[in-house]
């Protein structure tokens, strides 16, 4: 059996990077490459059209109905591809010619989909729908279900893995019986295809249902029916279509041998083409090698759960493999999953209706969700259970009358920074963001940033020593690396005559020196460079990740989707109004980006939000820009900008972008890249890095804050002291972005830091 390697899983798959994902039963995250198939192709149709796009892949297309047969045991023509599970079984079960007092004998593990189609099928046909009881450990009850075949019925359906549990029903078993009473069974395979074994052929299974989205990683908007060949001499269905049948003469029709009479012509063939590279990542892998991890993982889990105070398991006695449902004494389970969200865990819930055979016999009226896939590890389970541990004992809100040390407004870096700083140091902090966690409105968001030595101005010098000094740090509270060393090279036209970047250790260099550094970057002999070997990338999703956990961890308390309407002193403190009420705290620290001109009137003329936009660029041979061949790097191109650029990394293609753009109104939602703006951007990767040979595989765009000189505003507003503010922008605040949260939280501590004089609000001639 293959043993599966968590750690390159985890990195090729962009979500990780932004949260702990325990949904694969829900909505599986995908894996970069699959994501990069429904790109390629949907660019492909843009560039020459769909019908030629379909007939450019139309090979790869064909592969897929081989590989999800060789996924359930079958053979390629008993694969109907479709849009979900639910379009799959509804074409199967109105193929089939039910009659007035024809039984249907159903699991208790049926979805709520079925039922309600098992529900209409009574009322249109006059069918019998009934509903076998369960044995002790919650599977289908065989001896029940053996003495229900001895009387004739027209089809048996059960779940193999329900929607509210981890159980897993005895397939097997089951076939077994429905064989011997020649009786169809149509198996619900959705939360089981992709994270348990399953040969339909070999169990003799008639018909059987999969989607996409779940365990396969695949896109939304996939799924399969697979449909046996001695099934498909009963049925046929009842709205033939082109792709299913052929009009063979004036006045009739003849439907197609395979299951693709069961198919309709048009669909996504992008969303197709990448379910098929997630059916071969499962083989690759080995549904074996998945069940064996997945469900170790789970049981990890369960036993960690166990652990942690009023939680309860709810999974019945047969569970098994990558799902684990609970409950949590005193809190409605849509209250635990908002709070785990909030902390940067995704689970869902599952209500009764969704389940009423199972949980509504059980008496559960809804449960959390938590569901395990390779790319989760013990972190993941750590970082579930801590926080689960830390959202039973915190209250709905703050009372108003209850004044707390520091208020913190704002959760991208130097907002999370100054929290996590802040709650290490025992003070008791608030922060609140107006937005969910992961949201791209602001300029903290996105895969990676860049890090230098190199500044013009020898001011920064300090500064930049603890910036390098905190990203150690926060690495090593973290667990994670969190910034790569690759050196970087910032150029300028060698005519300009002023001053460029310079920096401990830098060295000025010629484009045939800066090619023999980075052969990935092509500069002209009119461009002259700055060496600087300390440049890096840093991992900005690991990044706010780690400061959300590790705020948590310390105690802060964190608030999501609160918007905060303004403030006002209050005698030595600070009342923080927000749409729930009124907070008051010793201190209030404004880290709130593009919105602090709205927070901070006196700043609002001198910070100006500009948007800015960023693509990744892919190429053929990744090597070629990725390190050492090609780190960090700007450009001053005439007539154009500064072009900036970091290395494909960690499983993310070359990024680009322009330090400059137009005015941005944070009020209005963010908008996508454009294609002007895009190709703008691609024309300038083209002459300066031939290796980036390939396409926009990616685009994002985000809000810079500009002040007076590119400089920041760190520090208390000059005429109310116990506010602090952190507009600490203009386009290269990221990288300090530790260091501003540690000085933030000395400044709030009463601690002094005349290093960043330069930095402070009165600098810029604010005053209120």
């Amino acid at each position: 059996m293959t043993r599966l390697d968590p750690v390159a899983l985890r990195a090729a798959t962009p979500g990780m990077r932004h949260a702990r994902h325990f949904n694969a039963a829900g909505s599986a995250l995908p894996s970069d490459a699959v994501f990069g198939t429904v790109i390629a192709h949907l660019r492909l149709e843009a560039r020459i059209g769909g019908y030629e796009a379909a007939e450019e892949a139309r090979e790869r297309h064909e592969e897929v109905y081989a590989l999800a047969a060789a996924l359930v045991g079958g053979g390629p023509d008993d694969i109907a591809l479709t849009e979900s599970a639910t379009v799959a079984w509804h074409a199967a079960m109105d193929a089939i010619p039910f009659r007035p007092g024809d039984r249907i004998l159903a699991a208790a593990s049926s979805y709520v989909s079925s039922a309600i189609h098992l529900f209409r099928l009574r009322e249109s046909h006059g069918v019998i729908v009934e509903v076998l009881p369960c044995a002790p450990d919650g599977t289908i009850d065989l001896d029940t279900l053996e003495k229900a075949l001895r009387t004739p019925a027209r089809l048996i359906t059960i779940a193999h893995v329900p929607t509210s549990s981890g159980l897993v029903e005895p397939v097997a078993e089951v076939a077994a019986l429905a064989n011997a009473a020649g009786v169809p069974l149509l198996l619900d395979a959705v939360q089981s295809i992709g994270q348990l074994p399953l040969d339909l052929g070999a169990l003799g299974v008639d018909l059987a249902v999969g989607t996409g989205r779940k365990f396969l990683r695949g896109p939304r908007g996939t799924g399969f029916l697979y449909a046996s060949p001695r099934i498909r001499e009963l049925l046929r269905p009842p709205h033939p279509d082109v792709r299913g049948a052929v009009w063979s003469s004036a006045d009739g029709y003849e439907v197609k041998d395979g299951a693709r009479r069961f198919e309709t012509w048009e669909t996504a063939h992008a969303l197709r083409l990448g379910l098929g590279t997630a059916l071969r990542e499962a083989l690759d892998l080995g549904i074996p090698a998945i069940a064996s991890y997945t469900t170790a993982l789970a049981e990890s889990l369960k036993s960690a759960l166990a652990e942690v105070r009023g939680v309860r398991l709810t999974d019945p006695g047969a569970a098994g493999g990558a799902i684990v449902t609970f409950v949590v004494k005193g809190e409605e389970p849509v209250d635990t999953v908002r709070r785990l969200r909030a902390a940067g865990v995704h689970v869902t819930s599952v209500p009764d209706h969704h389940g009423q055979w199972d949980l509504g016999r059980r008496g559960l009226e809804s449960v959390v969700r938590a569901s395990v896939h390779v790319y989760n590890d013990e972190s993941d389970i750590s970082a579930l259970t801590g926080a689960l541990g830390k959202s039973m004992s915190m209250p709905a809100f703050i009372p108003s009358g209850t004044r707390t040390d520091v208020i913190v407004v704002g959760a991208g870096v130097h907002g999370s920074a100054t929290t996590w700083n802040l709650a290490q140091r025992g003070a008791s902090v608030v922060q609140l963001e107006q937005f969910a966690d992961g949201h791209r409105q602001g300029s903290s968001h996105g895969h990676i940033r860049m890090i230098r030595r190199a500044y013009p101005n020898p001011i920064w010098d300090e500064l930049v020593d603890r910036a390098y000094l905190s990203w150690s740090e926060l690495s090593h509270a973290a667990g994670v690396p969190l910034l790569t060393t690759t050196g970087g090279l910032y150029a300028r036209p060698a005519a300009d005559g002023s001053p460029g970047l310079r920096g401990p250790s830098c060295e000025t260099v010629d484009a045939a020196r800066a090619t023999s550094i980075f052969p990935g970057l092509r500069l002209g002999d009119e461009f002259t460079a700055v060496y600087d070997p300390a440049a890096g990338v840093l991992d900005a999703a690991a990044t706010m990740r780690s400061l959300r956990e590790l705020s948590l961890a310390a105690g802060a308390e964190r608030r999501t989707g609160v918007r905060v309407l303004g403030w006002e002193t209050d005698g030595d403190g600070v009342a923080v109004r927000t749409e729930d009420g009124v907070l008051r705290a010793d201190r209030l620290v404004i880290a709130a980006g593009p919105w602090t001109g709205t927070l901070v009137p006196s700043l609002r003329d001198l910070l100006r939000v500009v948007r800015i936009v960023n693509i990744h660029v892919g190429a053929s041979d990744v090597s070629r820009v990725s390190a050492p061949r090609l780190g960090p790097f700007s450009i001053e191109i005439p007539g154009v900008g500064l072009l900036y650029g970091l290395p494909a990394f960690d499983g993310a293609a070359l990024k680009i972008g322009l330090d400059h753009g137009p005015d941005d109104d944070p009020s209005r939602p963010q908008t996508p890249v454009t294609a002007a703006e895009a190709a703008q951007l691609l024309v300038q990767a083209r002459r300066f890095l031939p290796a980036a040979d390939g396409d926009v595989v990616d685009s994002v765009s985000c809000r810079y804050t500009m002040a007076p000189r590119n400089r920041f505003a760190v520090g208390p507003l000059p005429d109310a002291p116990q506010v602090l503010v952190a507009a600490a922008c203009s386009g290269h605040g990221f990288k300090f972005g530790p260091a501003i949260g540690a000085a933030l939280a000395d400044l709030a501590l009463g601690k002094e830091r005349p290093d960043l004089d330069f930095l402070a609000p009165s600098a810029l001639g604010v005053s209120l």
